[in-house]
């Protein structure tokens, strides 16, 4: 099978990001363009001048990073990229995706994460939620250290083995941390985000998101397509749907969708967006992969060579 692609999630986004690539691949505004006319939202500006605070807001985020992927997957291909066998996205990056695979429209899919990031942004009123990440424990001992805190609180994240991310009611989430820390994890801090993703508290999110992906056009993938609910390859519009659903409050197996990609015979990952994070994750998670990332110029050369 040889090449796997890999979407990021929210965290990835920087002010600046794609730049350098705009600046000689018109693809990237084009579909800037296309993303403020679908939500009417100059998103390329807020990409490029910030502020900082307003390009992680979460309605903003998403639909910045899902436009940033989609516009470097044009451009990758648009230079002779390889077309990948499998692809997986790292939470909103099944989102984009999913649009790489020909399961949904760009201009449906930028119009769902805004409404997306809308609907989790409502879901828990700021400072009320929390996520931690932790560092250096079992994945079994910080699902116990959760069990044990007073309040919501689970595991969102298994990103790479010792590294899990858990997110709920803020108060159990610092107990969670704190118990983390007692039970041997060298670190577990507070993240900075806007809400607590990928646990229980998003359910309501949930409930309402379900009527937005109806009505989005979800078609089946004409590239396989992993989950991250489960890891498993969705092989209908409806299972892609009812995955896009669940991982709003249930945790992202990041972890086993690389091992899955693994197995099915992907022997290299290219990161398609801004940043690095996918990248050093797959690291940790498979040192026999090969991976790499286009989110620059210089990476976008580096894997067209490869």
């Amino acid at each position: 099978m040889g090449l796997g692609f890999v979407f990021p999630g929210q965290g990835a986004q920087f002010v600046g990001m794609l730049a350098d690539v705009a600046e000689q691949h018109a693809a990237v505004r084009r579909r800037f363009d296309q993303a403020a006319d679908a939500i009417d939202m100059d998103l390329w500006r807020i990409a490029s001048q910030g502020p900082e605070a307003e390009l992680a807001a979460t309605a903003v985020t998403q639909p910045a990073l899902l436009t940033a992927s989609v516009a470097l997957w044009e451009v990758w291909r648009s230079q002779g990229g390889a077309a990948p066998a499998l692809l997986a996205g790292h939470s909103l990056g099944e989102y984009s995706a999913l649009v790489c695979a020909g399961g949904l429209e760009f201009a449906a899919a930028v119009r769902l994460v805004h409404r997306r990031g809308q609907l989790m942004q409502e879901a828990v009123p700021r400072g009320e939620g929390a996520m931690a990440a932790v560092l250096g424990l079992d994945d079994q001992e910080v699902e116990a250290a959760c069990a044990a805190a007073a309040g919501v609180v689970s595991a969102a994240n298994y990103n790479a083995p010792g590294q899990v991310v858990i997110a709920g009611a803020a108060a159990a989430v610092e107990q969670a941390a704190a118990l983390c820390r007692e039970r041997g994890a060298k670190r577990a801090v507070l993240l900075d985000v806007s809400g607590p993703f990928h646990c229980a508290l998003m359910t309501p999110a949930r409930e309402r998101l379900a009527e937005a992906l109806d009505a989005a056009g979800v078609r089946r993938p004409e590239t396989p397509l992993v989950r991250n609910v489960d890891a498993t390859i969705a092989a209908t519009a409806a299972a892609v749907e009812e995955g896009l659903l669940a991982q709003l409050s249930a945790p992202v197996r990041w972890r086993q969708c690389v091992a899955r990609m693994r197995e099915a015979g992907v022997t290299r990952l290219v990161e398609c967006g801004p940043g690095k994070v996918l990248t050093g994750l797959a690291k940790r998670i498979d040192r026999s992969l090969a991976v790499g990332s286009i989110g620059t110029l210089d990476g976008l050369a580096a894997e067209l060579e490869a």
